[in-house]
């Protein structure tokens, strides 16, 4: 039976702005994601509140606030569009896999490999659309709560989520100092004198500071935090002008040529963890992630090992 909504919200479209709307807090993050102008945007979300009889959200100061109306819209639209991706995935399955989308969200750090292991299986299967989401790790605990992606890559699983998961790969965090400074010519560090140096941080919500954070309280250290920065790389060039010591994976070292850092011997470390694909149990894999899991567990390692110079 046909609903008196069905005959008056104009396309799909509608309802993948509204979620842009609320993933995105702003007409102006809604337009970025969907390539669309902001007038645009802003007139589909008209005509759909329209077509619902209700507003849909309001302004308040510089935040936009759902009503009543628009969370119920946004819950639906969420069942709508994956209904239709769940036939998306099915039709491809029908098709042998030559079309369809695979989503991976992962925390910054992983994005050193991950573009290594899905080389290969998009040669394999050319037709298949990859959107690949690099964040902190916060932000992606927030996109694993709301369900968006296939995937989701951690090296520190978040607690009370019911997850199903299979350890990738060893991602051990290790400290690092320029070529010339002292660190680098000694055979170890005590912690307590690597304590004193200035100590370069990642952000907060970032997996390598939630990491780093935990061993410095189970050590009841405390590290002479100079600087909070938010990425790798930058961290890395710090490093290089003298800013101070680090704490990073590995892999941020793995690829390119970094030849005036050094891994230094700091007595407690290196930090070991494991990188970690993980999805939520109540999600059923469609056909395309359930291929790229098996091509994970059985080719993913060994791809990885020959790409990662460690």
């Amino acid at each position: 039976m046909a609903s008196r909504l069905h005959a008056h919200i104009g396309t799909f479209r509608q309802l993948e702005i509204l979620l842009a709307l609320h993933q995105g807090g702003s007409v102006k993050a809604a337009s970025e994601k969907l390539f669309l102008t902001q007038p645009t945007v802003s007139m589909q979300l008209k005509k759909l509140a329209e077509a619902i009889g209700l507003p849909l959200y309001e302004q308040v100061g510089k935040q936009l606030k759902f009503t009543d109306a628009g969370l119920a819209t946004v819950a639906t639209a969420k069942q709508i569009l994956q209904s239709c991706e769940e036939l998306d995935m099915h039709l491809s399955n029908l098709r042998g896999l030559k079309s369809g989308t695979l989503r991976l969200s992962s925390v910054t750090t992983a994005k050193y490999f991950i573009p290594h292991l899905l080389g290969p299986f998009c040669e394999r299967y050319p037709g298949i659309d990859i959107q690949f989401t690099v964040a902190n790790r916060q932000q992606v605990i927030e996109r694993l709560e709301q369900g968006l992606d296939d995937f989701y890559v951690f090296s520190h699983l978040p607690e009370g989520l019911d997850l199903e998961v299979i350890e990738f790969m060893s991602n051990d965090l290790v400290a690092i100092a320029p070529a010339s400074h002292p660190f680098s010519q000694k055979d170890t560090v005590s912690l307590e004198e690597f304590c004193q140096e200035d100590f370069l941080i990642r952000e907060s919500g970032s997996g390598t500071r939630y990491a780093t954070e935990a061993f410095f309280k189970n050590q009841a250290v405390t590290p002479n935090i100079k600087m909070t920065i938010a990425s790798n790389e930058a961290i890395i060039h710090s490093v290089l002008s003298r800013l101070g010591v680090s704490i990073l994976s590995s892999h941020t070292l793995a690829f390119g040529e970094i030849h005036d850092v050094n891994v230094i011997n700091v007595e407690s470390l290196p930090i070991r963890s494991k990188w970690s694909f993980s999805w939520t149990k109540r999600k059923t894999l469609s056909p395309i992630a359930s291929v790229f899991l098996t091509y994970v567990e059985t080719e993913g390692r060994e791809i990885m090992q020959s790409a990662i110079r460690i």
